[in-house]
């Protein structure tokens, strides 16, 4: 069921429910009003007959002839009178007599003063008169037909007006509601035909500051990040192809000029030699790739645990070095760290790989581009943070590339410098970032560069 159709539906009932409470107390109010009206009606002719006939000394044949003529027109109040012993004194009339008055009855009704019951649909009332300083007993019964004929027709005008309504209340609430969902139906239509292809399409805003507008802000600020994210995708898969396209070409046609050409064992071993460094070369690519994809997880995907800085710093330097033993790093820790002996000081909550990923490929940045070889860090404790400093007195950066070092496959004037794929600066970051710390840079050419990474301890 559509959600149109079902909000139709549901304010009809919500309605009716009301409408049919609003006329459930109608009817119930007018029914007892009807009652109280016609009861003082009773008591009013109980009271009126009894002054006739004991106070006025009227003769009971005239008053039995007025109740039969009047009968006949009308439903006339039936009245008869007692004494307190049972004795009847007057009665409209005998051979109907529909109460069928009792001694419990009179005796009830002169203990009580006044009582009111329902003999089948007629009304009865009973009430003590005084005359003289002697109790009567006064009783009255009609059939109030012209009240229940108001009642009868007031309950067919509710049900025609209840049923006339919730028509229009669905008819109505059928059109509201799909005025209402027309923006819903063109934002459905558009997204209908948004495709990777076409991503540069957005959904039509209402001008208003509604619900509908907010969902397609939110909608089109999602498709823009979804355009980014496809065409960031689109120049990384084409900066993976160049990467892996040349050190492969240069490998084939290695190959293909040992196999075409004889050659002596210097040769050859030239050869495989030019092969293996770019085999190496494709093997650090690939390695760079996977370690990019596993700092664009999901960070809940990822697994953090409480880890010590000095000791990642220690293992990226020798993994560096046992790579590359010409590389000289030389790490430096704040005194207070000497001077403390809280290990949160120098912990962190991270992952132990990512991170000594991101100290590799800054401490190889370092060495690199120096002609010394020689980068390093130096670590200081503020706050609630562990400061990083990677510095190295290398060739240093240019402004223009200081403005692109963290876009993937980036690689600026230095690339002539040193061998490299561009990956190592923009992996360090998402690693940073994905521990909620900040990686920054200053540099000056034919001066060094000094990186700045700052975590929280814990």
């Amino acid at each position: 069921m559509k959600i149109r159709t079902r909000l139709t539906i549901l304010f009809t009932l919500i309605t009716a429910t009301i409408l049919l409470a609003f006329a459930a107390v109608i009817y119930y109010t007018a029914k007892e009003n009807r009652e109280k009206e016609f009861y003082t009606l009773l008591k009013k002719e109980a009271i009126t007959k009894a002054n006739l006939f004991l106070n006025a000394s009227v003769e009971k044949k005239t008053l039995q002839d007025i109740y039969n003529n009047n009968r006949k027109i009308l439903n006339e109040v039936e009245v008869a009178i007692y004494d307190t012993n049972f004795t009847l004194l007057y009665h409209d009339a005998v051979d109907i007599d529909f109460v069928k008055e009792t001694k419990q009855m009179i005796d009830n009704i002169n203990q009580k003063g006044e009582i009111n019951f329902y003999q089948e649909d007629w009304q009865v009332i009973g009430l003590r008169y005084e005359f003289l300083g002697k109790n009567f007993i006064v009783t009255a019964t009609a059939y109030d037909q012209y009240g229940y004929n108001k009642l009868d027709s007031l309950f067919k005008t509710i049900v025609i007006v209840f049923i006339i309504s919730i028509l229009v209340i669905y008819i109505a609430g059928r059109f509201f509601s799909k005025k209402a969902f027309e923006p819903v139906k063109e934002m459905t239509e558009k997204a209908a035909n948004i495709s990777a292809t076409n991503l540069d399409l957005r959904l039509p805003g209402n001008g208003n500051k509604d619900e509908l507008s907010e969902l397609a802000n939110t909608f089109n600020e999602m498709l823009n990040r979804l355009e980014n994210s496809f065409d960031a995708q689109k120049h990384f898969v084409s900066n993976i192809s160049h990467e892996l396209r040349t050190p492969l070409a240069a490998i084939i046609t290695e190959l293909e000029l040992s196999a075409n050409k004889e050659k002596n064992a210097q040769e050859y071993k030239t050869a495989i030699n030019n092969a293996l460094n770019d085999a190496k070369k494709l093997a650090r690519l690939s390695n760079s790739l996977l370690d990019l994809a596993k700092a664009s997880y999901d960070p809940a995907e990822i697994a953090f645990k409480p880890i010590r800085i000095d000791e990642i710093l220690l293992d990226a330097r020798q993994q560096v070095q046992k790579v590359n033993p010409d590389y000289k790093i030389d790490m430096h820790f704040d005194p207070e760290f000497f001077r403390g002996e809280n290990d949160n000081q120098i912990s962190v909550n991270g992952n132990e790989y990512l991170l000594k990923v991101a100290f590799v490929n800054l401490f190889e940045n370092g060495c690199k581009f120096s002609d010394n070889k020689q980068s390093i860090v130096s670590v200081f404790f503020e706050n609630e943070k562990i400061e990083l400093r990677f510095t190295d007195k290398g060739i240093g950066i240019s402004e223009d590339d200081l403005k692109n070092i963290f876009v993937p496959f980036y690689r600026g004037d230095n690339k002539n410098f040193a061998d490299g794929n561009g990956i190592g600066l923009s992996l360090t970051q998402k690693i940073i970032t994905l521990h909620k710390g900040t990686i920054t840079v200053s540099s000056k050419q034919n001066e060094g560069t000094t990186f700045f990474v700052e975590l929280l301890h814990i």
